[in-house]
């Protein structure tokens, strides 16, 4: 059977296998983007986890899963035993670099040994289980993981529930009857900062390439065109500590998201039931101001300083449906506030 996908995954899937350099990689190296698919690069034939029955569990679910579906779904994982302790929305995982090191460092902390991943497409439900890998990275490429998919998510559930009770040894007894849901990280080891940074006058920037030649022209001629700070292109995967002593700074970064995930992610108040963001956009030298939907995928252009850990978002949200707009709302914006050249 296909694998689960979202209708928008076919359109982006193949444009964004090009933009990582490989699946998982440290979560201190920049790569910018995770492929949409990237469930779908683990080991699915594999056994549910040893002891799932025994240990803690977190559970990433589709944003789209309505509260009673999760209602069901922890029903079913207290029946098997699954001690499903915290839910997430499942595309703020992967979002970026530091979102994915954010999320490794929380499940290290709260001890939690298994991963429950459940999609959600027009027609079906796929629920995917795997261990934490107990690494910033939260999983290893091709990995082992159980899956099962199914038009019914309680049958899907009951599919598991058949599974863990026929072969694994039930340890965990007390398990909550409510999901725990609308928890969050911070991805942000450093300060927040709604500012350009206005060291990078004079402290050179790393720019990541892609690791694809035509993305990485088109990369190297949006700063060429727009910043005339010091800067230095970088191969794809160089840790932040190899970048540091390469004589970098700062470093560029990239959140690729929900709009509503991303301004969350970020320490940006979010509405409740705000269904569209206004975006600050430079198309030209001028700027203005776009409304884009909440639940549209966007990204979102920040600068880090490596040795700090400080974070300088810019002075408004410039979020954009595209990479190249998005870094160009931020450079240009960046030129004007500071009075560049």
């Amino acid at each position: 059977m296909p694998p689960v996908t979202k209708d928008l995954r076919f359109l982006s899937a193949c444009f964004l296998l090009v933009l990582y350099t490989g699946l998982f990689q440290p979560a201190a190296a920049q790569s910018y983007f995770t492929p949409d698919n990237w469930i779908d690069r683990l080991n699915l034939t594999g056994p549910l986890p040893e002891k799932l029955l025994a240990t803690r569990t977190a559970v990433f679910h589709d944003y789209t899963l309505t509260e009673k579906e999760l209602l069901v779904a922890q029903e079913y994982f207290q029946r098997s035993g699954i001690d499903a302790v915290a839910y997430f929305d499942l595309d703020m995982l992967m979002a970026g670099n530091d979102i994915t090191r954010a999320f490794g460092n929380y499940l290290l902390k709260r001890e939690f040994s298994n991963l429950v991943f459940i999609e959600k497409d027009s027609i079906r439900y796929r629920i995917t289980i795997t261990v934490f890998n107990g690494k910033e990275t939260v999983l290893d490429g091709k990995q082992s993981a159980w899956s099962v998919t199914n038009s019914n998510l309680t049958e899907a559930l009951k599919t598991l529930y058949r599974t863990s009770s026929s072969g694994l040894k039930k340890l965990n007894l007390l398990i909550n009857d409510q999901p725990e849901t609308g928890l969050t990280v911070n991805p942000i080891l450093g300060k927040r900062n709604e500012f350009f940074a206005m060291d990078l006058k004079v402290d050179p920037l790393a720019v990541p390439k892609f690791g694809d030649e035509a993305l990485d022209k088109e990369l190297e001629q949006i700063f060429k065109d727009n910043y005339t700070l010091k800067y230095k292109m970088t191969e794809p995967g160089v840790s932040e500590k190899d970048l540091r002593k390469q004589g970098s700074l700062y470093v560029l970064c990239i959140v690729r998201t929900r709009g509503s995930v991303a301004k969350e992610l970020l320490g940006y108040e979010v509405k409740p039931g705000e269904t569209a963001l206004v975006s600050v956009a430079y198309p030209g030298p001028q700027q203005e101001l776009r409304n884009i939907p909440s639940d549209e995928i966007v990204y979102k252009i920040y600068f880090k300083h490596i040795d700090s850990g400080n974070v300088f978002l810019g002075t408004k949200w410039d979020a954009d449906t595209t990479w190249q707009q998005a870094l160009l709302n931020q450079l240009r914006g960046m030129k004007a506030e500071l009075r560049l050249n």
